[in-house]
């Protein structure tokens, strides 16, 4: 793992644009993980991500659906499978004997047919991943982390915080050529 690159994401705009610039840079193969609290701006960063790949269908949060699939094009016109997956409701307090909670998630992703895809993901395929830290390192030991946070709303003024306001984004680049291609990000 090298340096994280930390970017200022000030706007709900600049996040997909961030997003954008994220998958023009992607290939078949990748894995890229989402985090940060509620509210943070995934889903804004994955709506920009699939504007970056093409996508004309809505990106929304996969929730209750716990993964979409959805095709598009990588930047040098080659098909895209984008497979965007919320593991936020995966994982849950059940386990068999003896079972830690990586395994559970894998037997989570097995019984939706979702594990193969996850493990190795094909030429043309593309993991976005949100909540997908608790299982980073037994899916993909070659991925891109994307931590999002929110600065502090807080203060004396009385108003609730909102959506709005600038995102903190740290993009960590874990094995693969993802330092070499991180090159091509804007500042």
């Amino acid at each position: 793992m090298t340096t994280p690159l930390t970017i200022t994401a000030a706007t709900t705009e600049s996040m997909r644009e961030l997003g954008a610039a994220v998958a023009s840079i992607t290939t078949g193969g990748d894995v890229i993980l989402l985090s940060g609290p509620l509210g943070a701006g995934k889903t804004t960063f994955a709506q920009g991500f699939g504007r970056g790949l093409g996508i004309d269908g809505p990106i929304v949060s996969p929730t209750f659906t716990i993964a979409r699939e959805l095709d598009g094009r990588f930047a040098d016109g080659s098909p895209a499978h984008l497979i965007h997956v919320d593991a936020y409701r995966l994982g849950g307090t059940a386990y068999a004997p003896g079972q830690n909670s990586v395994d559970r998630l894998l037997d989570e992703l097995e019984s939706l047919g979702l594990d193969e895809e996850l493990g190795e993901p094909g030429e043309h395929t593309v993991i976005l991943m949100e909540w997908g830290e608790q299982m980073a390192a037994a899916l993909a030991p070659e991925r891109l982390e994307i931590g999002i946070s929110r600065p502090s709303a807080h203060d004396d003024s009385g108003v609730a915080p909102t959506s709005d306001g600038a995102r903190i984004v740290t993009i960590t680049p874990c094995g693969g050529d993802w330092d070499s291609r991180l090159t091509a990000l804007p500042r």
